[in-house]
């Protein structure tokens, strides 16, 4: 019998890699932008195409690479960093694999020049699919620029799993920014399709925040420093009443990379503890630099998880800083039981000196002094005031008229009684009405309604949102929706990111009734609504729209108006808790039935559920 074992070729191999490595456009930035800051370059460019499917280059300043460096760096586990075993528990640099290059060319037509600072002449170097097309020596700057296009273009499976344009931007956006905020010295761009999305220039880690989520990001930030023998963190939290729905403003980075820990995610929620409203979830921006002892990086092919020796304490650390800022910058409140507030000096008089209080004694004073004297006389002085007897001479006249009042008095009191049978009346018919409502409302939840085969239960909120979700998609097809101009234009200030994704669904929305006067420099400027928002719940239904079009995992052009209906169905619809009259109760359940799918709400979830007499039956058996 023949053997059956074989070697992979080299080819294979690479494109086998190339699916833990690159497994969208965001891998590819990811990997390039690494390997130019370990190339200690100051200047960053990043080039985008088709969100990455048909261009993705990085341009740099960094110390370029020889001839034979540029023909090494696509060889697999080809690398500069590390010589030895022992030298992967000592990485202060990204990328260290060997994998990233040889992965990428494995799937991608790349385009390579680089040149040294000492060197006259750069050097041109085109792969296909692992395949060396040219090699050749140019003229071109200090540095390396990198272009990979046409990613999978030799495995069309892979590509055929890429999301829309907007969802593989998005990732591509979160690497950047992952990468641009730990790096806070370097400056870095980012262009898409030829417009400019990011331009951050050299700044500190503040500065560099502010770049990233927009100048309104500044009055959020809170501080968070502190230094240990185990950890060393620095950072900022955002306060409390700008906690989001979504985890999209949570950062954790180790020694300059940014990592996942859902563990150490917990101890900074932990601080946050009674802080926050009900589901939402703080925004953090934290720095720790540990020894690279202490820590294993080589456990994931994306080295975005990390294992550390002491997790434990880190927990522990990291929720007393993060607790210890808000309460050092009065975010949240600190309570002393041994300190009793009301023996602390006011301010006013810490300066002035104590002196011994003193007792005044008026022995002049008399309280009987100003009392007039009781006087006792029979004729008419009564208690010291004299009394004098009127007149009651014409003591008829009082009675005048008073006969006719009467009358008119019972004449009325007549037509009271009159009016009172008449409404008693009208009471016992409404009375006799309500006996015949179906429907009944139990824990302010759920509205039971009589059926022919038995009776019907029907979760409100999830019925009114099948409600107004198809008759937003309704105003959004026929654009024919009803909006309120507001007297005092709403003023929203949203990230640069949130600002091209309104941009892109603005048509969509004023379909439902908004009506935008300014979007743009980050600000939002709102000047009618759909009728059924209050102004005050307008800047929560653009954060809930917004998270909700951020976390769809398909964003297709055509399913703008399903997403943006759910969202600002999910916002409107009537919760849990909330009491509803006999009219209210029939309307819902007249409306919800008049819908195309009564059935399931907008998410998918089951509106109603029928119970048939013959369960009943076998119940009291």
């Amino acid at each position: 019998m023949s053997d059956i074992i074989q070697l992979l070729p080299d080819h294979v191999a690479n494109q086998i890699a190339a699916g833990e490595v690159v497994q969208r456009p965001a891998s590819v930035v990811k990997e390039l932008l690494e390997n130019a800051i370990d190339a200690k370059a100051t200047r960053i460019q990043l080039l985008v195409k088709d969100a990455g499917k048909t261009l993705v280059q990085v341009i740099d300043n960094g110390f370029g690479m020889s001839v034979t460096d540029a023909r090494l760096s696509f060889e697999r586990h080809a690398t500069s960093k590390i010589a030895s075993a022992e030298d992967l528990f000592q990485l202060n640099t990204k990328g260290f694999r060997g994998e990233a290059l040889a992965s990428i060319a494995a799937i991608a037509h790349v385009e390579m020049k680089t040149k040294r600072e000492a060197d006259e002449l750069g050097t041109l170097l085109k792969i296909e699919g692992s395949e060396v097309t040219a090699q050749e020596p140019i003229v071109t700057p200090v540095g390396t620029s990198i272009a990979v296009k046409n990613l999978f273009f030799n495995i069309p499976a892979r590509r055929n799993f890429l999301k829309s344009d907007q969802v593989e931007m998005r990732h591509v956006i979160d690497e950047f920014q992952r990468v641009a905020l730990a790096h806070p010295s370097i400056t870095f761009t980012l262009h898409h399709n030829g417009n400019t999305l990011f331009n951050l220039p050299n700044a500190n880690y503040r500065q560099r925040i502010v770049g990233v989520l927009g100048s309104k990001a500044n009055e959020k930030l809170v501080p968070v420093n502190e230094e240990t023998e185990i950890v060393k963190i620095s950072g900022f939290v955002l306060k409390p009443e700008f906690a989001k729905k979504s985890r999209g403003e949570q950062f954790i980075f180790v020694n300059d990379r940014y990592i996942k820990n859902s563990y150490l995610n917990h101890a900074i929620t932990a601080a946050f503890e009674g802080l926050l409203r009900e589901r939402t979830h703080p925004g953090y921006f934290l720095f720790l630099e540990v020894d690279p002892k202490t820590i294993d990086i080589n456990i994931h092919p994306t080295k975005t998880e990390i294992k550390f020796d002491n997790e434990h304490d880190l927990y522990a650390i990291i929720k007393s800083t993060v607790k210890h800022s808000l309460g050092q910058f009065q975010i949240a409140p600190i309570l002393d039981f041994q300190r009793d507030p009301n023996l602390d000096t006011p301010y006013s008089y810490q300066s002035k000196n104590i002196g011994t209080p003193t007792i005044e004694v008026d022995s002049n004073f008399n309280p009987f002094a100003n009392e007039k004297p009781k006087g006792t006389s029979s004729s008419g002085n009564y208690g010291g005031s004299s009394y004098s007897k009127k007149s009651t001479e014409g003591w008829e006249s009082l009675y005048v008229g008073l006969e006719s009042k009467m009358t008119g008095n019972l004449e009325q009191s007549n037509i009271v009684e009159v009016e009172s049978e008449e409404v008693t009346g009208s009471f016992f018919e409404d009375k006799e009405v309500t006996q015949n409502h179906i429907t009944l409302q139990i824990q302010n939840k759920y509205i039971i309604s009589k059926i022919k085969s038995g009776m019907m239960v029907i979760n409100q909120g999830r019925a009114h949102e099948r409600i107004l979700f198809e008759e937003f998609l309704q105003h959004i097809t026929i654009n024919e929706a009803v909006s309120q101009q507001l007297l005092f234009p709403v003023t929203l200030s949203v990230s640069p990111q949130e600002l091209s994704l309104l941009s892109t669904i603005r048509e969509v929305l004023e379909s439902t009734g908004f009506i935008f006067s300014k979007l743009e420099d980050e600000t939002v400027e709102i000047s009618g609504v759909p009728a059924a928002i209050g102004n005050q719940e307008v800047g929560i239904i653009i954060s809930d729209l917004l998270t909700a079009v951020v976390n769809e995992t398909e964003i297709e052009n055509e399913l703008h108006t399903h997403i943006v209906a759910k969202s600002l169905a999910k916002s409107l619809a009537i919760k849990s808790g909330k009491a509803l009259s006999t009219a209210e109760q029939e309307d819902l359940v007249n409306r919800l039935f008049a819908c195309k799918e009564p059935t399931i709400s907008p998410t998918n979830k089951s509106v109603f559920i029928t119970y048939n007499t013959t369960d009943f039956d076998k119940k009291l058996l």
